[in-house]
């Protein structure tokens, strides 16, 4: 016991953890230290390991002191009181290894001694915080076992809500088929023919620009001709004032002018119908442009469509991993519950063994127990028939201290005349030493005398 992997306690704090941790009721209230320091007690000693044995096994207190069914077992009294001793004793040498205790003896329950009972007890208290940590990591497990339970539930349900999504996406009705083979070939008919009236539409533009070229510069001409004819009129205007023309000059001027004016009109007219037609052509170019500007929007839309359908494709694909990847979770996860259900009937048929022999055990034990109920009541008997011969005893013992007293007071009253004729006596010796050592003076000088005149 010199070298412990474990750590001993003091007094005081494997006492308030015993108290706390183990006892319970009357026995918490009654543990103190002086049951364990400076001579630990043996009954409290006894009594902490049961109530160790009790909280990690099962096995109560009273269990110890029960006896075999046997017969003709004589002196069942002193059988129950080995029994319970050696009972504590087999079970806390088949517990204590486990706390790294290995030299238990039968001498630490009968007469403990302090240090190897403390280191014991603190060897127990090392053990039962190491079982109370493991128990709530055991607990912990358990509740995140649960929990990975129930989220691989709704994975589950999630990824089956998915696949019948994906399912709803990906297959088309067939009530939707028709149309949407119909809508594919106007799709393609569609780029078709804006393919098409993109080129026509360039074509126009180029016809309109030269178009545009030839207006601008017959526009050019026609304000030549009219500042021509502005600039004739003031001309003829002047020659007028200063010629005067014979008349069949005047009308041929006139017919040449008329004609003139005629073909300037004639070309005037022909320009606005083709400033028209032209006008009509860019109508239509307008037109044009405004259902090309409406099919780029189809187009677009279309575009839209399709980037949509590859994102929910990807997204598809994505659903379908983390799906191959949630399967796979979950047959390892039923692998593991399998072999958790594997082991709970193991524990179950376990537990029903168990409780078919501790539902035997208790038969023989309630059996038992009414033989010793019967025994307890001869005991009792003869417990009863112990204390009348005790009480007669006592009265017996008190006799006879009333008579050892009377007795010491006579004893008291002789010591004191004792004492008294003692102390006359020393007195009187006293005065007769006095006179003696007088007298031997008396013949000393006498002697003095003699040989004086001797």
């Amino acid at each position: 016991m010199t070298e412990n992997t474990f750590p001993v306690y003091s007094a005081d704090a494997i006492v308030n953890f015993y108290r706390t941790e183990v006892l319970t009721g009357q026995e918490a209230k009654h543990l103190t230290k002086s049951d364990l320091t400076p001579t630990p007690k043996p009954g409290t000693v006894q009594t902490l390991y049961m109530r160790v044995l009790h909280l990690l096994y099962r096995f109560r207190p009273e269990c110890h002191s029960m006896v075999p069914l046997l017969e003709n077992i004589q002196y069942p009294a002193y059988q129950e009181g080995a029994t319970s001793i050696m009972s504590v004793y087999i079970r806390m040498q088949q517990f204590l290894p486990m706390c790294l205790v290995f030299d238990f003896s039968l001498n630490d329950l009968l007469a403990p001694q302090k240090q190897k009972t403390i280191t014991v007890l603190s060897a127990i208290l090392n053990f039962l915080h190491f079982r109370k940590q493991r128990m709530e990591m055991v607990l912990e497990k358990q509740a995140k076992y649960r929990a990975d339970m129930d989220r691989l539930q709704a994975y589950t349900r999630g990824n089956k809500e998915a696949e019948k999504k994906i399912k709803a996406l990906t297959t088309i009705p067939p009530e939707q088929q028709a149309e949407a083979e119909e809508l594919a070939a106007a799709l393609s008919e569609l780029q078709a023919t804006t393919m098409h009236e993109y080129q026509e539409v360039n074509v126009k533009n180029d016809c309109i620009a030269e178009w545009k070229t030839k207006i601008a510069e017959k526009s050019q001409k026609l304000a030549q001709v009219k500042v021509d004819v502005s600039n004739m009129k003031e001309d003829i205007g002047k020659l007028k004032s200063q010629i005067v023309e014979s008349p069949e000059e005047l009308k041929s001027q006139m017919e040449k002018m008329r004609e003139n004016v005629k073909n300037v009109k004639n070309s005037i007219k022909e320009t606005d119908e083709r400033v028209v037609e032209l006008q009509n052509m860019v109508q239509g170019v307008t037109h044009t442009e405004a259902e090309i500007q409406q099919m780029y929007n189809l187009l677009q839309d279309l575009e839209s469509s399709m980037s949509n359908t590859k994102q929910r494709h990807e997204m598809q694909q994505d659903l379908t991993a983390q799906y191959e990847k949630k399967q796979k979770e979950l047959k390892n996860l039923c692998v593991e519950e399998a072999q958790m259900k594997r082991a709970q009937g193991m524990k179950l048929d376990k537990e029903s063994k168990q409780n078919i022999r501790r539902q035997m055990k208790k038969e023989t034990m309630e059996q038992h127990v009414q033989d010793v109920m019967g025994q307890c009541n001869q005991i009792h008997q003869k417990r009863e028939e112990m204390a009348e011969k005790i009480q007669e005893i006592s009265r017996e013992t008190q006799q006879l201290k009333a008579k050892i007293q009377s007795l010491r007071d006579v004893c008291s009253k002789e010591t004191e005349k004792a004492q008294a004729l003692y102390d006359t006596l020393s007195n009187s010796m006293d005065d007769l030493h006095g006179r003696i050592d007088t007298h031997i003076v008396d013949l000393k000088q006498d002697v003095v005398r003699m040989s004086a005149n001797f």
